[in-house]
């Protein structure tokens, strides 16, 4: 009898453990700053692994019993990695905002044809979009947000409990609201560089004007480079701080408490 409710214990830890790591994991692979391509596949499994194991004790209070059958199991196990692909897209939504802000800049600044490769998502993209991304990951590493994000896969079982349905309404709506937010935060990082842009060909226009004789391009295209660079390096730690404060709000939406 002692033998049997011993392999009884042992088979509902191992559910446990699986049903953690489904969702879990599917975060990770999404996740800013761990799902990077820079990031080896094995380092993160290995994350992974270690925050599941951890989050088991936690949350096992809250998950549903071990399935009857193997069919019902794979259900399960699907339905978390689901909500695990849910969540960390739409933890992952707002370094979108950093490149939609990077490649407005690069085009008003006449950087729209520097191309490079984006070592965190493995595409070519602006040189200044590859440079924002970069940075706004490295600071959120730095300043622990990581660790804010770790909380928010732990109080996911509170918002969307282990076994239920997951609420598509609620998710769409907020998806909506993420990514139009994410855009409205792409543009006021980039607004000061698109009124500089509006400012600057203005006066050139009316350069233009005084002086025909005067090759306005040619004192155009470096002096709007220079210029701009000027900006970026005044106001890149007020950009950063601004996109820090609205991530860690993000962060906070999914939180329990």
């Amino acid at each position: 009898m002692g033998a049997l409710a011993g392999k009884v214990y042992v088979v509902e830890e191992v559910f446990a453990f699986l049903i953690v790591f489904a969702r879990v994991g599917s975060i990770f692979m999404l996740m800013p700053g761990i799902s990077e391509m820079a990031v080896s596949p094995r380092i993160r499994l290995t994350l992974a692994l270690l925050v599941a194991g951890l989050l088991t004790p936690l949350v096992s209070a809250g998950l549903p019993p071990v399935p009857a059958g193997l069919p019902a199991l794979l259900f399960v196990l699907g339905r978390e990695i689901l909500i695990g692909i849910v969540l960390g897209t739409l933890i992952r939504l707002f370094v979108s905002a950093l490149q939609i802000a990077g490649t407005a800049i690069a085009m008003q600044t006449g950087l729209g044809f520097v191309q490079s490769v984006d070592p965190t998502q493995g595409t070519q993209g602006a040189l200044v979009a590859t440079f924002l991304t970069i940075l706004g990951t490295t600071l959120v590493l730095a300043t622990d947000l990581h660790l804010m994000m770790i909380a928010a896969v732990h109080d996911s079982y509170s918002l969307f409990p282990a076994g239920a349905d997951l609420p598509l309404d609620d998710v769409v709506a907020l998806a909506q609201r993420m990514v139009s937010g994410a855009y409205a935060l792409g543009m006021a990082i980039a607004a000061p560089f698109l009124i500089f842009g509006l400012l600057f060909y203005f006066a050139m226009g009316i350069l233009s004007r005084l002086m025909p004789q005067l090759h306005v391009f040619f004192l155009a295209m470096p002096l709007n480079i220079l210029l701009s660079f000027a900006i970026l390096s005044i106001l890149i730690g007020t950009l950063m701080v601004m996109y820090l404060d609205a991530f860690e709000a993000h962060l906070a939406r999914f939180l329990a408490g």
